[in-house]
């Protein structure tokens, strides 16, 4: 049983009777009485990073990732309370001054305000982020419209790599080795893109657990099947320099998650409007492919030829 199974089987029948939750299949909680707006993750060393060497790293990680959601649904995130779990040889004097000082760095960056929190002793280090804004509408999953264009921000697959230098499963020079490793612990969100996203998306998604995975959540509950084109899934320079130096394939590099940049769908109509804000934003937006009628199976292509989904499932979390 995944997450998901685990979630739609013990939990979303008891939330009913609350209209906010979104029968817990979205990222956030949201009140549009109040405008209230929250999200809530967990990080575990050994999952969500592959250990506390770089507490200040780390920090920023958790952070960026944890408002990444409130960013992907068009809200600005302003406040954040924080709960850490460790012992005396992760939260050693000098750790907890990094710590501190992460986020005081993330919350000048982002203009956050640290607002509670609660700390535990315990044998593995763990963190859990509750983010909150405020605002009258939300981008929601499970709204895209047929034959709506699909598209991402940024650039995909650089933290995948940043997590292999790091387990030390890809040997590469010093230059590009602190490039992907700052990719992997620093996410180049989109930041200013919560501003305008209600402008043109129909539905929207932080990519965390991979673009396929979290393509299939944000559909999850409509008649709607999608096709997305890997020659179009933007990535860096570097990563480009890195996949024909080394005569790697793309498609491995791309679906894997940790990007934490926006997915969206957007009617046709909208096209020039995002070019537009792409413009005036500096922000890379790319349109990746389209969505379908539910009949159609959901497809990825390369080269205009299909390929087998179920080697790209992205990640998720298990329990049997």
């Amino acid at each position: 049983m995944d997450e998901f199974e685990l979630i739609k089987n013990y939990f979303q029948k008891i939330s009913n009777n609350n209209p906010y939750a979104k029968k817990l299949n979205d990222d956030v909680f949201f009140d549009k009485k109040n405008k209230l707006v929250v999200s809530v993750d967990t990080y575990n060393e050994g999952i969500h990073f592959p250990n506390f060497r770089y507490p200040y790293l780390v920090v920023k990680k958790i952070i960026r990732s944890s408002i990444s959601d409130l960013i992907a649904k068009g809200v600005k995130p302003e406040y954040y309370f924080i709960s850490g779990s460790g012992n005396k040889n992760q939260f050693t004097k000098k750790n907890l001054k990094m710590i501190s000082k992460s986020l005081y760095n993330e919350q000048k960056k982002y203009n956050l305000k640290l607002s509670g929190g609660d700390t535990t002793n315990s044998n593995k280090i763990s963190f859990s982020i509750t983010s909150i804004g405020f605002s009258n509408n939300i981008v929601e999953r499970n709204k895209a419209k047929i034959k709506d264009d699909i598209y991402v921000t940024g650039n995909i697959g650089d933290s995948f790599i940043g997590l292999q230098v790091i387990k030390k499963k890809i040997n590469i020079n010093s230059k590009f080795k602190k490039y992907f490793i700052n990719q992997f612990y620093c996410p180049d969100l989109p930041y200013n893109i919560y501003k305008t996203i209600h402008k043109f998306a129909s539905t929207s998604i932080d990519i965390s657990d991979g673009l396929l995975s979290d393509m299939i959540k944000l559909i999850n509950m409509q008649k709607l099947s999608f096709e997305i084109d890997v020659n179009k899934i933007p990535i860096s320079k570097n990563l480009d320099i890195y996949l024909t130096k080394n005569n790697k394939k793309k498609i491995h590099y791309l679906l894997n998650g940790d990007d934490y940049q926006i997915l969206f769908t957007a009617p046709k109509k909208n096209r020039s409007l995002i070019r537009s804000i792409e413009k005036k934003m500096n922000q890379k937006i790319t349109r990746i492919g389209k969505i379908n009628y539910g009949h159609k199976k959901n497809l990825i292509k390369q080269d205009n030829k299909p390929l087998n989904l179920s080697k790209f499932k992205g990640y998720s979390h298990k329990f049997w």
